[in-house]
C-alpha cells in the first residue's frame, strides 16, 4: 500500500466494506452520558495548514479526515484537537448526532447515506462515552467553522496515520495503561482523537480490527 489514498469510489468501497465486517464494540448501559464525533473523509484541497506538513502545490484530490481546533473560549477542552461531535440528544441515534454535530460545527449538511459505518466506544475521563461514525463527505466539500464552536478546520491527509512513528505510547505514573498519541505535522493529538483516528487507521486502511479503548488520555484531558 502506498501512502497517496485519492479521494475515490473504490477508497469508499474499501473503507465500507471494513466497516461493516468490523465487529463494533459497545458500552451499553452505562451510566455516563453518550456522544458522538464524526470522521468525515474528504479531499486535502489546499492542505491541512499546519507547521510540518507540506502545502499541495495545487487542489488536491488525495482522501483527508477533518479535524478542527475548538474554540478557546469555550469551557471544557479550550483550543485542544477535537473531532466535530457532541452529546446524543434524546431520540437521536449516534449517526444522526455525528451528521447535526457536523453541520452546527464546520457547516457540512450530509445525508444519513453517507455514513459508512462505525467503530468502537471510547470512554473518556471526563464522563462520556464517545460513539466515532465514519462519514464519506465527498470531493471539494465547502466547510463553513462555526467561530462559537471551532478554532480553524484542518484537512489532514490520511498518509498522515501512515507515518512510522505513528502510534505514540507513553507509560505514566498516573495510570496503568499508556497515554495514546497520534503525530500530526510536528505537533500531535492525543486521546480520545487520537483513538478514533488510530482505529480509523487500523481496521479502515489496514483491514486490522484493532481494539483502543484501553489507551489512556493525557492528564489535561481528564475534565
Amino acid at each position: 500500500m502506498t501512502n497517496a489514498l485519492a479521494l475515490s469510489d473504490a477508497l469508499r468501497s474499501r473503507i465500507h466494506h471494513s466497516l461493516q465486517h468490523f465487529e463494533v464494540q459497545r458500552m451499553g448501559g452505562s451510566d455516563q452520558a453518550q456522544a458522538a464525533v464524526a470522521l468525515v473523509l474528504l479531499d486535502e484541497g489546499p492542505g491541512a495548514g499546519l507547521e510540518g506538513m507540506q502545502r499541495p502545490a495545487q487542489w488536491s484530490n488525495e482522501a483527508a479526515l477533518l479535524l478542527t481546533r475548538r474554540a478557546l473560549h469555550l469551557r471544557n477542552h479550550p483550543g485542544q484537537w477535537a473531532l466535530p461531535g457532541g452529546r446524543i440528544e434524546a431520540g437521536e441515534t449516534a449517526a444522526q448526532a455525528a451528521l447535526r454535530e457536523l453541520h452546527e460545527e464546520a457547516g457540512l449538511l450530509l445525508p444519513p447515506s453517507q455514513v459508512l459505518g462505525c467503530l468502537d466506544d471510547y470512554a473518556t475521563r471526563s464522563g462520556f462515552v464517545i460513539t466515532p461514525v465514519v462519514v464519506w463527505a465527498c470531493a471539494t466539500a465547502q466547510l463553513q467553522p462555526n467561530p462559537d464552536e471551532v478554532a480553524s478546520v484542518h484537512r489532514i491527509p490520511l498518509a498522515e496515520l501512515l507515518r512510522s512513528d505513528s502510534p505514540m505510547l507513553e507509560q505514566t505514573d498516573a495510570s496503568p495503561h499508556p497515554v495514546l498519541r497520534m503525530p500530526m505535522g510536528k505537533s500531535w493529538v492525543a486521546a480520545p482523537t487520537a483513538a478514533f483516528l488510530y482505529q480509523f487507521r487500523e481496521v479502515c486502511l489496514r483491514g486490522q480490527p484493532t481494539r483502543v479503548a484501553h489507551f489512556d488520555q493525557p492528564r489535561f484531558a481528564w475534565k
